[in-house]
């Protein structure tokens, strides 16, 4: 297995290396539910790309419950809010957790751009736009549930990833999700990992319900990126506040946790419009918000 990851790594930097002005590839983690571990996967998947030579940055787009600083035990003294008041740059509020890993904490910054000018929009898509080529990855950890901000980070972002787990009321949610963002963008590049699943046919039998459901009533292919076990291990990570990829990395989830990682790195980016990475997803996202 580490043989494989270092291939990877070196195909990684290969592809990397020969592609002039690459772009920063932008992913949104969402669901359509609270408590599906939508977070937890955020952080891990975030670490497991790291592992494979890919600089990731967790942007926690959550307003609610934005709590990546929480998983990770630490305390981010600033956050979107900062940026948003012009309090603080970008530089300013990107945070290091454990690994050598970047996130920028949420909170009511996001509700905030709302409220902006047109020239303090400028000033905050100028100081996103600084990110572009600094990263290889952008994971934004949405809110859960139908909530219009989820919907517009959705729209805006390359590829959504929807967690799900192989509850019914999980499914019938993440389904309303990818239809109600399907109603409003037909171009969106949906994935679907399965999470706290008793065993790979759980997992199957989730995926293919919603998979089912929406080729059927939305024409869509909906690939599932991989399935994650039910493992003891993941809540006793929480409750020491540090990752289980690095409080368990033997463990049942932390290996599949690399499978998925592994899937996501070997599939280069397909962006859904003429531009994409940093800058084309502010450009979406910002014709949004006015």
């Amino acid at each position: 297995m580490n043989d494989q990851a270092e291939a990877l790594r070196r195909m990684v930097r290969s592809r990397d290396s020969g592609a002039a002005g690459k772009n920063t590839r932008i992913v949104t983690v969402t669901s359509g539910k609270g408590g599906v571990g939508k977070s937890n996967f955020t952080l891990n998947f975030s670490l497991a790309l790291q592992q494979l030579g890919l600089r990731t940055l967790i942007f926690d787009a959550d307003i609610g419950m934005a709590n990546i600083d929480v998983l990770m035990g630490i305390r981010a003294p600033y956050s979107l809010y900062h940026l948003v008041k012009r309090q603080k740059t970008i530089r300013d509020i990107i945070h290091e957790g454990p690994q050598g890993i970047h996130f920028i904490a949420g909170g009511s910054g996001l509700l905030d751009l709302l409220d902006l000018t047109p020239a303090q929009l400028d000033d905050f898509e100028e100081q996103i736009g600084m990110l572009q080529g600094e990263y290889d990855v952008i994971l934004f950890d949405t809110g859960a549930g139908l909530s219009k901000e989820t919907v517009k980070f959705i729209a805006a972002a390359e590829e959504t990833l929807v967690v799900t787990t192989p509850e019914p009321t999980s499914i019938t949610d993440a389904y309303a999700l990818i239809k109600m963002v399907r109603a409003a963008e037909r171009d969106i590049r949906f994935r679907l990992v399965v999470n706290r699943a008793a065993d790979d046919r759980e997992g199957k039998a989730a995926a293919d319900k919603i998979g089912l459901v929406a080729q059927r009533f939305l024409n869509l292919e909906l690939p599932v990126l991989g399935m994650l076990p039910d493992d003891p291990c993941v809540p006793k990570a929480v409750k020491k506040q540090v990752p289980f990829t690095l409080a368990f990395p033997g463990s049942n989830a932390s290996r599949s946790m690399m499978a998925i990682a592994r899937s996501f790195a070997e599939v280069p980016a397909q962006a859904v419009s003429g531009t994409g990475g940093v800058k084309g997803f502010l450009h979406h996202m910002f014709r949004r918000l006015k």
